[in-house]
């Protein structure tokens, strides 16, 4: 009976052997004839030579155990909650400075609102007290009697003056603009024209309404009549 070639124990951990072109027929029913080694070796010589590929080993990282490693978590883990406690300090540290700052400004701000509110009203009564002593005084020239028209008119007068004297003391003055001078159209409004040949042409011939200045400002412009002469010799 043919025996087959034995396994080659490689071949049952790596995979299928190759197969063997020639099978020697061993019968033991024959007397073996010469050397059993050598039978031996010639059978094994018939066997093709298989390399068994070797495997590279990769060297992995090998994580870092022992105390060494607890010690390295630990010391990273107490810094990292260092620093969050110093960043919610901080973070404290700057809403507390904002609150204080918008506090601030609000006070600030309702300081500045009752200033501004209380120097209106103490102008009001600056000027309301400048114009009550006027207004007693014609209370005053209501009453009296006067012997004539030039009497009348002298007390007028004077309550006039007193009233360009509490402009003056409240920084209002006259603007300059007498009858005669020049249409001036930077403190003046020209309301008409009139045609006078004894005046210049362009000159004020009447003034309505006297104008004012506020410590150097326009406050209201004087209202004039302006001559403008007609023009003669046109056919």
């Amino acid at each position: 009976m043919p025996i087959d070639a034995p396994k080659d124990p490689l071949s049952q951990q790596h995979g299928p052997q190759p197969e063997v072109e020639d099978l020697v027929d061993l019968n033991l029913d024959e007397p073996l004839e010469g050397d059993l080694q050598a039978v031996a070796d010639e059978v094994a010589s018939e066997y093709h030579t298989q390399v068994v590929p070797e495997l590279d080993v990769v060297d992995l990282p090998q994580p870092t155990q022992g105390p060494d490693a607890r010690v390295d978590l630990e010391s990273a883990l107490s810094e990292t909650e260092r620093q969050m406690e110093e960043l919610l300090q901080r973070e404290a540290e700057l809403m507390d400075h904002q609150r204080r700052l918008a506090a601030d400004f609000n006070n600030y701000r309702n300081r500045a609102q009752r200033d501004i509110a209380l120097a209106v009203e103490q102008a009001e009564r600056k000027i309301l007290l400048e114009m009550l002593p006027i207004l007693d005084n014609f209370e005053r020239g209501l009453g009296a009697t006067y012997q004539d028209v030039d009497s009348f008119r002298s007390g007028i007068e004077l309550i006039r003056k007193q009233f360009l004297e509490a402009f003056r003391r409240l920084s209002v003055e006259q603007v300059p603009l007498q009858v005669g001078d020049p249409f001036d159209a930077l403190n003046a409004e020209a309301l008409t024209t009139f045609s006078d040949p004894n005046m210049p042409d362009g000159a004020v011939v009447a003034v309505y309404e006297r104008g004012f200045s506020l410590k150097g400002q326009l406050l209201r412009a004087a209202r004039v009549v302006v001559n403008r002469l007609q023009e003669t010799g046109k056919s």
